[in-house]
C-alpha cells in the first residue's frame, strides 16, 4: 500500500550553507543530522533525536521503501542530507529522488514564495500552524560552530547537554516545521504540481548535484592580480586626494564635493558615469576613473566560487528550480551563473589574458589589455571549465522570446522571417520604415535602420514605450531621444497582431476574474480557480505545455489613469512584503512568453539528457554540456535544440553555439 511520510531534519556542519551551498555543507567531515521529525499519512508528528539514538528500522523502511512518497519543504535538502546518512550511491540517490515531493516547489508553482515562514503567512495559515519564530536563534545555537568564550566554557560547539531546555525547544521547532509543511500541502492540494513539472524538478536536482568544474589556478591568479591592482589604484587615489582612506564613501564624497561644488549623495555606477560625462577637475576625473575601474572587478564572483567549491573541485547547486515563480524560470544561486559579466575578448586574446592571470602577472595584463579589473571581470565566465579530457558544447536558442511572442500573437510575417533567412532586425527595420530589406546591409545609409529595428525588437514586445527603449540601450546606440516615440509607433504599426495580443490577454484576465468563467485566447486559457474552504483563490493561465501560471487573490482595481486594472498579491522585490500589485496586458504577455520559452528549454533539457548529454548548467536559453572531446558534435546538439516543440506546433526553433575548453560568450 502506498503511503506518505512528511519529514523535516535539523543538521550540523561547520560550513556556512548560505555562502557555500548545500553540497559543500553536506560534504563537510563534521556534517551530521541532529533531529528528524516526521508524520506518517498525516498522523501526529513525532521526533527522533539522532544525537542519542539510531533511526528506527520502521522509519528507515518508510523513508527508503520505493512505494512510499516522501514530502519535505525544500526536499532537495532532506534528500541529499539523508542520502549521505544512508550512504546511498549515485544511482541509488537518483532513483530515491523520484520518490520525493517538494512542498516549497509546490508553493512556488502556485505563485507563492520560497521561505517556509513567508509562505505560511501568505497562504493564510493560522498562527498555530505557522513556523515558529524562535528558529533562527536555535539554529545558530545548535547547527553551526560557536566562538569559544569564557561564558560558554571555551566550547567551539553547543551540544544538547549544554543547553537542555533550548534543545527541547529545538525539538518542538523541528516538529512544527512538519506541521507547517503539511498544512501548506493541504491548502494547495486542489492545485497539484503537474507530473511534467515534477519530472523537471527531479532532473534539475540531478544536474545541480552533477555541478561544473572550476579553474582553481585561474581563480587564485585572479584574486592575486585584483589585490595588487586594487592596492596600486588605492595608493594613486591616496596620493591625489591626501585622504587616509580614499575607498571611504564619506571621505571621498566630501573631497569631491569640495572640488566641484556639487553635493554628492551617491557614488554608485550611474552617478560616477554621469559625473565623468560632465566638466570636472582633472584630479576628480582621475579619482573617479580609478573608482570606476575598481567597480568593474568581479572578484566577489571568484570568491563565491571558492566558497562553494566541493571536494572534487566542482561547484554544485548553482541553479534554483522555479526561482522566478511568476514564470517558472530558473534563478541563479551562489556564483550566480545567470548574471555573469560580459566577455568582449575572444580567441587568442582571451587565451592570452587567462595565461597572464594564471601567471599572476598584473603588469602584463595592464600593458596588453589596459585595465586589470576589467580584464578580470571578462574572465569570470572562463573560470567554469570541463573536467580533464572533456570539452564544453554550448548551444542556445536564437531570439527565443521574439519567436515565442510572434507565435503566440500570430504575427505571421515575423514567423516567416524566422522560418527563412532569420534576419529579424533587418526585417523589422524594413517593416517599420518601408525600406526593402535588401538595402539594409553594411556600407549603406539604410544600415543605420538596423539598430532601430534591433532595439525595437528587444524592447517593445511587451507594450513598452520610450523608457523601454532607453533601458535596452537605445541612447547608447546613438539613437536621439526625440526619435524614440516614433520608433514605438512604427514598431506597433508593423506588429499589430502583437499589439492585439496584449489587449486580448488583458481582456481575458479581466473577464475570468469578473465572471469566474474560463476564457480562451491565443493558445491560453484564463480561469478563476478557488478552494474557498481552504482560503485559496487564483487567476490561472493554462499554458500550451499543460503547466499553469498562478496569480494569488485576484481582484479588479483602478490604475493611475482611472481604468479597470488587474490586481493580485505578490512579493514586492524591494520591500520583500507580500502585498497587492498590479498587472496589465503587456506584462501578462511578458509572463506568458517567458513561461513558454522556459517550457521550451525544460523540454529540450529533458530530450538532451535522454540522449546521453550531461548538462552541467544552463543560463536563460543557453545549455552547457560537458562531453568527451571525441564525442563533441555541435551540429547534432543544435539539431536537437532546433526540433519542433510538441506543445507549440508551428513555432520555428533554431540554435547555435560553440565547442571550447572553458565557458565564454560566443
Amino acid at each position: 500500500m502506498r503511503g506518505h511520510i512528511s519529514v523535516d531534519i535539523e543538521t550540523f556542519s561547520s560550513v556556512d550553507i548560505n555562502k557555500s551551498g548545500l553540497y559543500k555543507y553536506v560534504q563537510s567531515p563534521d556534517f551530521s543530522i541532529l533531529l528528524l521529525a516526521y508524520s506518517i499519512d498525516g498522523g501526529a508528528v513525532e521526533i527522533i533525536d539522532l544525537t542519542k539514538t539510531e533511526l528506527p528500522i520502521v522509519i528507515k523502511h518508510w523513508l527508503l521503501h520505493s512505494g512510499h512518497i516522501k514530502h519535505a519543504y525544500n526536499a532537495a535538502f532532506e534528500w541529499y542530507c539523508l542520502s549521505k546518512y544512508f550512504g546511498l550511491k549515485e544511482e541509488e540517490r537518483t532513483e530515491w529522488l523520484k520518490q520525493w515531493r517538494c512542498t516549497m516547489m509546490h508553493s512556488l508553482y502556485c505563485g507563492y514564495v520560497a521561505k517556509l515562514e513567508d509562505a505560511g503567512k501568505a497562504i493564510g495559515l493560522p498562527q498555530e500552524k505557522q513556523k515558529l519564530a524562535t528558529g533562527k536563534a536555535l539554529i545558530k545555537t545548535f547547527c553551526s560552530p560557536c566562538k569559544p568564550s569564557r561564558s560558554n566554557g571555551n566550547r567551539t560547539r553547543i551540544l544538547p547537554e549544554h543547553e537542555p531546555e533550548r534543545w527541547n525547544l529545538f525539538k518542538e521547532y523541528c516538529k512544527q516545521d512538519v506541521v507547517t509543511e503539511m498544512e501548506i500541502e493541504n491548502r494547495l492540494s486542489h492545485f497539484p504540481v503537474p507530473d511534467l513539472v515534477q519530472e523537471q524538478w527531479v532532473l534539475d536536482q540531478i544536474q545541480n548535484e552533477r555541478g561544473v568544474a572550476i579553474d582553481l589556478d585561474l581563480i587564485d591568479g585572479a584574486l592575486y592580480c585584483d589585490s595588487v591592482a586594487t592596492e596600486k589604484a588605492t595608493n594613486i587615489s591616496r596620493a591625489i586626494t591626501n585622504l587616509e582612506n580614499p575607498n571611504s564613501l564619506a571621505q571621498l564624497k566630501k573631497w569631491i564635493g569640495e572640488r566641484t561644488g556639487i553635493k554628492i549623495s551617491s557614488l554608485n555606477k550611474e552617478t560616477v558615469g554621469d559625473m565623468l560625462d560632465a566638466e570636472i577637475p582633472v584630479s576628480v576625473r582621475r579619482v573617479l576613473e580609478l573608482r570606476q575601474q575598481l567597480g568593474k572587478t568581479s572578484v566577489s564572483k571568484y570568491k563565491a566560487m571558492t566558497r562553494a567549491e566541493c571536494t572534487d573541485g566542482r561547484l554544485r547547486g548553482s541553479l534554483q528550480f522555479y526561482g522566478a515563480n511568476r514564470t517558472g524560470r530558473w534563478a541563479g544561486r551562489l556564483a550566480q551563473v545567470q548574471n555573469l559579466p560580459r566577455t568582449y575578448l575572444h580567441g587568442a586574446e582571451l587565451d592570452l589574458a587567462r595565461k597572464f592571470v594564471k601567471l599572476k602577472n598584473p603588469n602584463a595584463i595592464q600593458l596588453t589589455f589596459g585595465s586589470v579589473q576589467d580584464t578580470l571581470s571578462q574572465l569570470v565566465r572562463t573560470a567554469f571549465i570541463p573536467e580533464k579530457g572533456k570539452v564544453f558544447v554550448d548551444a542556445d536558442f536564437s531570439a527565443i522570446e521574439a519567436r515565442v511572442v510572434a507565435w503566440l500573437a500570430g504575427e505571421n510575417w515575423v514567423l516567416e522571417v524566422f522560418r527563412t533567412h532569420g534576419k529579424i532586425y533587418e526585417a523589422t527595420a524594413a517593416q517599420m520604415f518601408g525600406v526593402p530589406i535588401e538595402k539594409i546591409v553594411k556600407g549603406t545609409p539604410e544600415y543605420a535602420l538596423r539598430q532601430k529595428g534591433k532595439v525595437a525588437t528587444l524592447a517593445l514586445g511587451y507594450n513598452g514605450g520610450p523608457g523601454a527603449l532607453i533601458n535596452m540601450g537605445a541612447l547608447k546606440m546613438g539613437i536621439p531621444e526625440e526619435e524614440l516615440q516614433e520608433i514605438v509607433y512604427k514598431w506597433r504599426g508593423a506588429n499589430q497582431a502583437i499589439v492585439r495580443c496584449w489587449k486580448a490577454l488583458e481582456h481575458a484576465a479581466i473577464q475570468a476574474i469578473k465572471t469566474g468563467r474560463a476564457v480562451g485566447t491565443h493558445c491560453l486559457v484564463f480561469a478563476r480557480e478557488a478552494d474557498i474552504t481552504k482560503g485559496q483563490d487564483f487567476l490561472t493561465i493554462l499554458l500550451p505545455s499543460g503547466r499553469k501560471l498562478f496569480y494569488a487573490k485576484p481582484h479588479l482595481t483602478l490604475n493611475q489613469w482611472g481604468n479597470e486594472s488587474i490586481g493580485y498579491y505578490g512579493m514586492n522585490q524591494t520591500s520583500k512584503n507580500w502585498e497587492p500589485t498590479e498587472t496589465y496586458g503587456g506584462k501578462l504577455t511578458e509572463n506568458v512568453v517567458q513561461a513558454i520559452a522556459r517550457d521550451c528549454l525544460a523540454h529540450t533539457l529533458t530530450v538532451l539528457e535522454a540522449q546521453g548529454y550531461k548538462i552541467v548548467f544552463h543560463v536563460h536559453d543557453e545549455v552547457i554540456i560537458e562531453i568527451e572531446k571525441e564525442k563533441a558534435d555541435l551540429d547534432k546538439v543544435c539539431q536537437i535544440m532546433s526540433q519542433p516543440i510538441p506543445f507549440a506546433p508551428g513555432l520555428p526553433m533554431a540554435a547555435d553555439g560553440w565547442v571550447g575548453d572553458y565557458f565564454t560568450k560566443d
